[in-house]
Order: C-alpha cells, then sequence, then structure tokens
C-alpha cells in the first residue's frame, strides 16, 4: 500500500487538474486535446503501476529509479497538470500555448527543464552507486543530456512546422525555449544541492 504523503496529495491534485482538462477536451471535441489530456492521465498513473506490482532487475534499477521516486513523480506531475491547462485552459477553447499567449510555452519549457534534468540527474546518481562517477559528472552528465534532448526536441518542433499550420517559432523563439529549459534545469540543481530534493547526490 503506497503511504498518503504531501507529495501523494499534490500527485493526485494535478491527476485531477488532468481530468478536467480531458472533460474540457471532450466538451468542445477538441480532438488534439482529449488525445494529450488521456496520455498524460495514463501516464501519471503508470508510477503507481511499477511501485505496486513491478520488481525491477538490479541492472534495470537505476534506469526506472525516478518512479519510485515520489518527489520526482511530484515534480513531474506539477509540469503535467501546468502543461495541459496551458494548452487548453480547463472549461475553455483558449489555447495559451500556440495562439492566444504565445509566450506561455517558456513556462513549460521551464518547468519541462526541470523535470528532465532531475530524472536524468537521478539515473546517474543512482548509477554512481556501482560505477565510478562522482557528483561532479553526475551534473555536468546530466546538463550535457538535457541540452542533446532540447536541441532534439526543437529540430523535432521545426520539422512538425509543415504539418501543424499553426505553430510557427523563430530562431529566436528556439534559443529562448533552451535558455528556459536550462533555467529550469539550474533550479533542480538548487534544489538538490540546498534542500537535497527531491534527492541528495551522493
Amino acid at each position: 500500500m503506497i503511504k498518503i504523503t504531501w507529495e501523494r496529495r499534490i500527485i493526485n491534485i494535478c491527476r485531477f487538474v488532468v481530468f478536467i482538462g480531458l472533460l474540457s477536451g471532450l466538451m468542445y471535441m477538441r480532438i488534439d486535446h482529449i488525445y494529450r489530456s488521456g496520455v498524460a492521465l495514463i501516464g501519471l498513473f503508470i508510477p503507481d503501476i511499477f511501485q505496486r506490482k513491478l520488481n525491477p532487475s538490479e541492472k534495470l534499477k537505476p534506469f526506472l529509479s525516478p518512479l519510485y521516486n515520489d518527489k520526482i513523480i511530484t515534480i513531474l506531475a506539477i509540469f503535467i497538470a501546468i502543461h495541459v491547462s496551458l494548452v487548453n485552459v480547463p472549461f475553455t477553447t483558449i489555447d495559451l500555448f500556440h495562439k492566444e499567449w504565445t509566450n506561455a510555452d517558456m513556462i513549460s519549457h521551464f518547468l519541462g527543464g526541470l523535470t528532465v534534468w532531475v530524472m536524468v540527474a537521478h539515473v546517474l546518481n543512482e548509477l554512481s552507486r556501482k560505477y565510478p562517477i562522482d557528483s561532479k559528472q553526475v551534473v555536468v552528465y546530466s546538463f550535457l543530456i538535457l541540452l542533446v534532448v532540447s536541441i532534439g526536441w526543437e529540430i523535432a518542433e521545426k520539422l512538425s512546422e509543415s504539418e501543424i499550420t499553426f505553430i510557427h517559432e523563430t530562431f529566436a523563439n528556439k534559443l529562448r525555449d533552451l535558455v528556459m529549459n536550462t533555467l529550469g534545469a539550474l533550479s533542480g540543481l538548487w534544489l538538490v544541492k540546498t534542500k537535497k530534493y527531491p534527492f541528495e547526490l551522493n
């Protein structure tokens, strides 16, 4: 049985927010948002399945470790709930992310950078228990991985612009997205270093 901590309460609130997003998509038959919210809602329950039902092998444990850390899942849940709400403000057809206020993507990129960095750093931190990786290397490698993922995401977005007509981002916007990802990651590093949250570096 999973203990009800304050992190669990926040995760459940975020699930509820995403569920409202799903209802909003159904109300206005926004197929894209029904799909987005549905996938997000299912994703927020996956850690529960792992924690209750699955015991990974020793080789897989470091790579799946974020799924077993409710503090990390809390950060992920907050990111998902806010992102879903920006793309479709609950009970409206307002899309702040792509149409009404395109600068809203700064919020998602900041939280996304924080979330991705925390998850990657946690995996590397767990690997450092078995392999000769010190805390400085964990930080450097996690930022390098975040940079590669961020650039890859921006390239994928650019390639998809021909398919999604209402999305068109300038080079300056792409650069700003990378900066926000990095600022999010730096805030994650600050949390880990000063608050030892959501984990402590070895």
